[in-house]
């Protein structure tokens, strides 16, 4: 064997235990999902072809669209807590009395394990005996107690800012470590020209960080369009704080919909590779 036949068989051997695996948990799972889409499998016997009413079912209920205006605070929040994770990210990137204090602080909630974030926070929005109510009576503040979890006008207000607190110190970790790769000499050039910090986050750190910046919008868009975890634990959905997955996992585990809940992954899917595809297009370096 000649050395470049001998370099591509060596790339693929390298190359075919990780593709095998992908397409034995990633693709075959997701063209299973599509096939059952178009069915009315209930999960064990079952398993009728039925086109696209599973669709036509999804897009026609009113009670689905409820689970899209929910995204819509995630949606927000998501833009809310990258602004919050680039302005500490710059703030500690410059000279700042305990900056490793305030990154370990910042970071911390990304540590905890969902679950426990869940509960931790299910015991504070509490109304009675919960801790922020409870410092709002104590500090003389009586009418600010809410009921945080049971408000429908509140509650996802309240989940949103438990997501946003959860996920600000990895972007900002994201963001630092990108801000701490520019070159110091362009900061002491930029002092020496007498720039301020807002010009020089505008005029050189920003420019220099925005794949970072697309790659963690990404990431939270995606994240706010399949939220689960922490408004399932604290709420289980109700309330008005039923998520698209949340919804998802109740068609499939709880009414044996498991055909409609195919469908509603794959809508989830083909939601997300068009925003994605859409960042990418605002995002696209000019030439």
């Amino acid at each position: 064997m000649t050395y470049r036949q001998q370099r591509r068989l060596v790339t693929f051997a390298f190359l075919l235990a990780p593709m095998i695996l992908l397409l034995v948990f990633g693709y075959l799972p997701i063209a299973s999902m599509a096939y059952n889409s178009f069915t009315n499998w209930d999960g064990l016997t079952k398993n009728d072809w039925v086109g696209l009413r599973n669709y036509a079912d999804l897009f026609t209920r009113v009670e689905n669209y409820r689970v899209f205006y929910v995204s819509l605070f995630y949606f927000v929040g998501s833009f809310v807590q990258l602004a919050l994770a680039l302005y500490f990210a710059t703030v500690l990137s410059f000279k700042t009395r305990f900056a490793s204090f305030f990154k370990g602080v910042l970071f911390f909630p990304n540590l905890i394990n969902g679950v426990a974030v869940g509960f931790i926070f299910l015991y504070f929005f509490r109304d009675q005996g919960g801790t922020l109510n409870t410092l709002l009576r104590g500090i003389g503040l009586d009418s600010w107690a809410q009921l945080w979890l049971t408000n429908p006008r509140l509650i996802n207000y309240s989940l949103t800012g438990v997501s946003i607190w959860r996920y600000l110190g990895f972007n900002m970790v994201l963001f630092l470590g990108a801000i701490q790769s520019i070159s110091s000499e362009i900061f002491e050039a930029a002092d020496l020209d007498g720039a301020n910090r807002w010009q020089q986050f505008k005029r050189i750190i920003f420019p220099s960080i925005r794949p970072v910046v697309y790659l963690n919008l990404v990431l939270s868009i995606k994240g706010a369009l399949s939220v689960f975890e922490t408004p399932y634990i604290m709420t289980g959905g109700g309330n008005g704080s039923e998520t698209f997955v949340i919804r998802t996992v109740d068609m499939a585990f709880k009414f044996s919909k498991f055909g409609l809940a195919s469908a509603m992954a794959i809508v989830l899917t083909v939601l997300i590779l068009v925003v994605t595809g859409i960042q990418n297009l605002a995002f696209r370096d000019k030439e």
